[in-house]
Formats: C-alpha cells, sequence, structure tokens
C-alpha cells in the first residue's frame, strides 16, 4: 500500500482552500463559531519527484473564530486569553461538588449507557461526586441484556439490588439525564430506538459528536422534544477515573473537557453540562460545538493522538535499524522518546523546551526533521481532516462496525491485533528492563519528526476555526498528559488494540499513510540533503500558539497521571473476548 495523496494535489488544495477557506457558521442554542480568514503564504514552490521541493511556509492564524459565550446560572465562567484570543472557561475543582444538586436541578436519575472506554470511569466520577455533594440522584449502569459487561459493572460497585444496574431500554425510559456512551457505530445503528425510550424534556448526554455527523450525512437531526449536550474528555476513559482517583487528595486533578449545548428545550442544559464536567473532575472546561468537536476529535485521534504517532515511530523504527541501530536502542529513541520525555517536556514547558534542551549539534539534526516532515505530515492530516468534515470518514466507521458481524453470507470481520510485529515484541523486551521512572533519551531526530507532526496539526485546526482552547486540547495535552503516559507503560501497540473502537480504526487506516509519506517523501529529503526550510522553523519559534500553551499548562492540575507498567485498562469487552 503506498501513500495515495501526491504532494502535488496537496499544494493545489492548499493553495485553494487553507488560504481562502469558505466562511462556514456552526450554531447551536447560544453558540456559534466562524472560520477565520487568516491565509498560507507560499514561497517559491517547486516539485522534485512527488515531494515537495522547498519554501512552503505556513503564517499563523491572525484571526480568531467568534467568541463561544454561555450563560451558566450555577458555576462561574472566566475570560482567558489565548494568542490575543479571548475565550471563556470555567474552573472545576472538588470545591465545586456541593453546587452539584443546583447544577442537576430537576434530575433524578442520570443513566449511563454502556461499559466501555469512558462508561466505568463516568459512571463512577459521577457516582463518587454526587456521594460527596450529599446529593441522592442515582447514576443507573444500562447494559443490554446479557452483557458479559454486568460482572465489570457490579465489581465496581453498582447492582441491580440497589437500582444502580439494569436493563439498557429500561435504564433509558427510568433517566432524567441519559449518558449514551456506546461505541460510535453502535449510536448509529441504536439512536432511533434510544429516542423512543427517552422522556420527553429528559437529556441526552454524548461525550463525541459523532452521532451528530452521522445524522448530518442523513439529512437529519435530533428530536426536537428533548435536550442535546456534550461533555468530551480529553482523555480516554481510563485516564479520566485514574487522575480523578489520584487528585481525591488535590482540589481539581482530572482531565480537561469540552462541552456543547446543541439543543436546549428548558434552559436548564448548560447548568447541566457544566455540571456534569465538573462531577467528572475536568481542571477547566470550554465551550465547542457538537459540529466542530466531531471534526477535531475524530481528526484528531486519527493523527497526533494515535494514528499518526503509530505511523511515525513504526517509520523511525525501520529506518534507525536500517541504519545499522539497535532495534532496542531504535526502539528506545522512538517510541520511549516520544511516549516519555518527549512528552513529560512539553506537559511541563511546551514544545520550545524540547527545542531548547538541545545542543547547538541536535538543534540541527532537529530542524532537518522538523522541515522535512512538516508538510508531509501537513498533507496526510489536511486530506483526514476533510475526509472527517465531509462525512467520509463517519461513514466508514459505521460500515466497518457492521462487517464485525456476519452478513449477506460474508464472514465477520472483527479487528485483529498489530502487537505480535516485530517492533512490539522488541517494545516487551525494552519494557521489561527499564529503570523505574525512566523517561527515555530526548532524541533530536524523532523530536523533530514529532514536534513538526505536532504544528502542522494545530495549523490545520487553526485554519479550519477552531478555537484555541480545542486546538491544545486536542493536539497537545490530550496527547501528552493522557494518552502518551499509558503508551509510556504499556507501548504503543497496546493503545492502538485497547482504545476506543474509532480510534482504534482510524489508526489501523491512517497510520500507514504516515509512515508511507514520511518514509517516501521526508526521510529520501533528508537523505538526498535538502536545505533546511528556514523560514519554516523561524515560524516554528516564533509560533503564537506557545504563549497560548503556556497559559494552559497554568491551568494544569499539579498531579501527574501515574501509570504503573501492569496498568490494567484493557476495555472489558476485549478482556474477555480474548479470554
Amino acid at each position: 500500500m503506498a501513500a495515495a495523496t501526491s504532494c502535488s494535489s496537496a499544494i493545489s488544495a492548499a493553495s485553494e482552500t487553507l488560504a481562502k477557506p469558505a466562511s462556514r457558521s456552526f450554531s447551536t442554542t447560544n453558540l456559534a463559531l466562524q472560520s477565520p480568514s487568516s491565509k498560507l503564504g507560499f514561497k517559491s514552490l517547486r516539485l522534485r519527484g512527488s515531494a515537495l521541493g522547498a519554501r512552503m511556509v505556513s503564517s499563523p492564524a491572525v484571526k480568531s473564530p467568534a467568541l463561544l459565550d454561555f450563560d451558566p446560572s450555577v458555576f462561574k465562567k472566566e475570560k482567558i486569553n489565548l494568542a490575543g484570543h479571548d475565550e471563556y472557561i470555567v474552573k472545576g475543582g472538588r470545591d465545586l461538588f456541593p453546587l452539584l444538586p443546583d447544577a442537576f436541578k430537576g434530575i433524578k436519575q442520570i443513566g449511563v449507557i454502556g461499559w466501555g472506554s469512558q462508561g466505568p470511569a463516568q459512571a463512577q466520577n459521577l457516582r463518587d461526586s454526587l456521594a460527596d455533594a450529599k446529593s441522592d440522584i442515582v447514576v443507573k449502569i444500562g447494559l443490554r441484556k446479557g452483557s458479559r459487561s454486568f460482572a465489570e459493572a457490579r465489581a465496581a460497585g453498582f447492582s441491580e439490588e440497589n437500582g444502580t444496574l439494569g436493563d439498557i431500554w429500561e435504564t433509558v425510559s427510568g433517566s432524567d439525564l441519559v449518558l449514551l456512551l456506546i461505541s460510535d457505530s453502535a449510536q448509529a445503528d441504536n439512536y432511533e430506538k434510544v429516542y423512543s425510550y427517552m422522556k420527553p424534556n429528559s437529556i441526552l448526554g454524548l461525550s463525541h459528536g459523532f452521532l451528530l455527523g452521522h445524522l448530518q450525512s442523513m439529512g437529519l437531526d435530533f428530536p426536537k422534544n428533548i435536550s442535546v449536550i456534550a461533555v468530551c474528555p480529553k482523555g480516554m476513559g481510563p485516564s479520566v477515573r485514574r487522575l480523578y482517583v489520584q487528585g481525591k487528595e488535590i482540589n481539581g486533578a482530572g482531565i480537561n473537557s469540552s462541552f456543547a449545548v446543541h439543543q436546549d428545550v428548558d434552559g436548564r442544559a448548560t447548568d447541566v453540562a457544566l455540571g456534569w464536567s465538573i462531577a467528572l473532575g475536568s481542571p477547566f472546561t470550554f465551550a465547542t460545538t457538537l459540529e466542530q468537536e466531531y471534526k477535531s476529535d475524530i481528526f484528531g485521534e486519527r493523527g497526533i493522538l494515535l494514528g499518526a504517532v503509530h505511523g511515525v515511530v513504526e517509520s523511525l523504527f525501520r529506518r534507525y535499524t536500517e541504519n545499522g541501530m539497535s532495534e532496542d536502542l531504535a526502539y528506545k529513541n522512538t517510541v520511549e522518546s516520544i511516549t516519555g520525555i518527549i512528552s513529560k517536556t512539553i506537559s511541563t514547558k511546551g514544545m520550545l523546551a524540547v527545542y531548547n534542551a538541545l545542543s547547538e549539534d541536535e538543534k540541527r539534526e532537529f530542524e532537518n526533521a522538523y522541515s522535512a516532515s512538516y508538510y508531509p505530515c501537513m498533507d496526510i492530516l489536511y486530506e483526514c481532516y476533510e475526509d472527517v468534515a465531509s462525512g467520509s470518514e463517519i461513514r466508514s466507521v459505521v460500515l466497518a462496525g457492521r462487517r464485525f458481524y456476519e452478513k449477506e453470507g460474508l464472514p465477520a470481520f472483527p479487528m485483529g491485533k498489530i502487537d505480535q510485529t516485530r517492533m512490539w515484541k522488541v517494545g516487551e523486551r525494552v519494557r521489561s528492563t527499564r529503570p523505574a521512572g525512566d523517561q527515555g533519551p530526548l532524541y533530536p531526530f524523532t523530536a523533530g519528526v514529532f514536534v513538526a507532526l505536532m504544528m502542522a496539526q494545530i495549523e490545520i485546526l487553526r485554519k479550519k476555526g477552531h478555537s484555541y482552547s480545542e486546538i491544545i486540547n486536542e493536539s497537545v495535552i490530550e496527547a501528552v498528559d493522557s494518552l502518551n503516559p499509558f503508551m509510556h507503560a504499556r507501548g504503543v501497540s497496546f493503545m492502538v488494540d485497547n482504545c476506543s473502537t474509532t480510534a482504534r480504526l482510524g489508526s489501523r487506516k491512517w497510520a500507514p499513510r504516515f509512515d508511507y509519506i514520511l518514509t517516501q517523501q521526508a526521510l529520501v529529503a533528508v537523505d538526498n540533503g535538502r536545505p533546511i526550510n528556514r523560514d519554516l522553523i523561524s515560524n516554528f519559534l516564533s509560533d503564537p500558539v506557545h504563549g497560548a500553551i503556556e497559559v494552559c499548562a497554568e491551568l494544569r492540575p499539579t498531579v501527574d497521571i501515574s501509570v504503573p507498567p501492569n496498568a490494567d485498562f484493557v476495555r472489558p469487552e476485549l478482556r474477555q473476548s480474548s479470554n
């Protein structure tokens, strides 16, 4: 399989689309978002084969999206400035738990539907936070009859006897707030039945905008007799729970979340959404729209959060070993470097700190890798974003989910695992002898490729009109504070095999694209001695996103997520299927 996107077409598309994006607004009850009219500058473009010759330089966006304002009546919103653009957030903290009964006014039961990636974490965090607030609101798990996840839910303290565990449809019909946390493909196949069981004026809660994208692809929307909100933690479920538990003695420790109000039938939606987010332990909550959320989230997990980093480490491991590096050292200089010291440095000090920690010779190696990798990464990221925005990627996920089962006389094709190849076996060996607390080496070439990928993803989201809060959380914070620590503990392959269905599908589809374009274009450019693009490096060093990341870092909880080597974050259904 070869990379299917030619650079010549990417240049043409970039000059037409990124430089002059169509003005599009996305509105909900009280949120509106408009794409910026900022431009990409191109200098002396020329082609060398299918690779970009040089001098294609992006300038930072100069116009922000429309301010996403909201009017909470229970919690206090605050204005922050990110890269010159004002945004509103709500800070979290356990000291706010006593306000939860007011935020959830009129809600007697919260139904958590599903026990996959987010379900266990959100149900337990909500239950514990409401208990801390001395609220009598019931958090009830709804599962399909016969589900093997009943045992997992019971082990977490939910039971049929006390009314906190039951059948999915009984739970939906009896809940005032229904948190639909089943897989995206299952939502696409069951949404009509969910609607039919919901009470009028109840609230549908989503942790992903996927269902809206699916409905839009068919010209549909949600029923008008229910409110529709979203709270979307910027991390996988095990991170949401683990940091919440770790932070019980630290006010405000957890995973940041975005929230959206898509439909509000009785004026309660904003406070309910913010209460939900605070009860999950979110250090801060920022506003988005359901449409912008699914575009950035599905895109992000195919990008730096999972798919792209998978492709990057496969490409670099192969290159390093082919050039004579031992397998163990190559693994350390790829996976261990990215998921360890590079992520730790970005988390606490930002991307510039990675560059500034290098010697002069190492900086040149970083610059060489960054210069060669930035546009090949952007090429695939750009295509991926537009596949998500057009509905193509959403349709692909829905169809893939249906192929997991026998139909039309054809066999079932569930996803297989990737962890049996040589690279991941080397990783097992490296981790087995790794000293406690070892963050791996800061390898400059790997750092240059990874930071180029991160900056390219930031630029795509920026040009597509996303807020800085969303950009930084989807491209930086979720990677370095949630996902990469788990990858450091168990390996990238373990994450690819155990995260959400949509993310696993996306990684398998897009990782080879990043692998091949880096191998076929970026690494060839380095080997051919292509000059470093100094304008590109200058733009990186002066990009306003660095200041915005500093502001977000100040809102970061003091607790780092702690993931022991034996951390068990296998999704229940995957653990069961492997027994």
